[in-house]
């Protein structure tokens, strides 16, 4: 089974959604599961993990009916907030909701040391008690506190999105690699092969630029904690679903069949507690 482990669905709000700039008209406008069941149909992609973009309770809620009325959206990776008194009610109550199986904040708006708030880690120490993951969105600048992070809750699934946003304009930074390959000794942390042609200085289609990078995440985390992610309708800024899917299937093309079908889908199954 396929799965793209990252994308997003909303109806635009242009205060809400102020972050989709003026470089950014092009996801302008809405994103919903009609639009991209034909994709993934066409494809071969067999479901998608739905992650949120927004900070509300109001979207996991939105999410969450998305999948209800959508099979083919498989899980909902929503938020709560982490830094409530109360976020063991909010998360007791989503998780009566079998498809939700996640929990993201934005943390690259965020500081350096925010994930290292008493409030935040109190938060992330409720997650596993409901078997949920924690999604990590952070710039390369957080990756140091985030190692100390998932040291302190070895026993907490992260799965890290977009692999920590490099920028692939520019030689590979060897700090962005050697807090990557540290990140990657923790064996509760997986990393999503995602948002990579955004991250790319207009993105002409050329492939090649990737290959250190996705090299460097294959290398650290190996094909059992890797999972392939569109970041649909964000990719749209630089391609279309197609070419970002290729990119992924390009690269493992010779690897065996077995970790082909990990990386695609096995993963995301077996990490984010999917149903078949």
């Amino acid at each position: 089974m396929v799965i793209d482990a990252h994308q997003h669905f909303w109806n635009y709000d242009p205060v809400r959604d102020s972050w989709i700039n003026d470089s950014m008209t092009i996801i302008r406008r809405d994103f919903l599961p009609s639009d991209l069941k034909p994709i993934l149909e066409t494809n071969g992609v067999d479901g998608c993990i739905a992650v949120q973009a927004d900070q509300s309770e109001a979207e996991t809620e939105f999410l969450l009916q998305c999948a209800e009325e959508n099979p083919f959206i498989k899980a909902v990776v929503g938020w709560v907030d982490l830094l409530s008194n109360s976020v063991e009610t909010q998360l007791e109550h989503f998780s009566k909701n079998k498809l939700f199986k996640g929990v993201r904040h934005i943390v690259q708006a965020e500081s350096e040391t925010f994930v290292l708030r008493p409030d935040f880690q109190n938060g992330i120490g409720k997650l596993e008690q409901f078997g949920l993951v924690y999604d990590i969105l952070v710039f390369p600048h957080h990756l140091e506190n985030v190692i100390k992070l998932v040291q302190k809750f070895p026993k907490q699934q992260f799965v890290l999105d977009h692999i920590a946003k490099p920028r692939m304009s520019e030689a590979l930074d060897a700090v962005w690699l050697d807090n990557i390959k540290t990140l990657a000794t923790h064996q509760n942390v997986a990393c999503k092969i995602s948002g990579l042609v955004t991250e790319v200085e207009n993105f002409q289609g050329n492939e090649a630029v990737f290959k250190p990078f996705i090299d460097a995440v294959v290398e650290a985390f190996g094909v059992d904690r890797l999972l392939y992610g569109s970041d649909w309708p964000v990719c749209l800024l630089a391609a279309e679903y197609q070419k970002v899917l290729e990119i992924v299937q390009n690269y493992f093309v010779d690897f065996s069949k077995e970790d082909r079908a990990k990386v695609m889908g096995e993963n995301a199954i077996r990490i984010y507690n999917i149903k078949r």
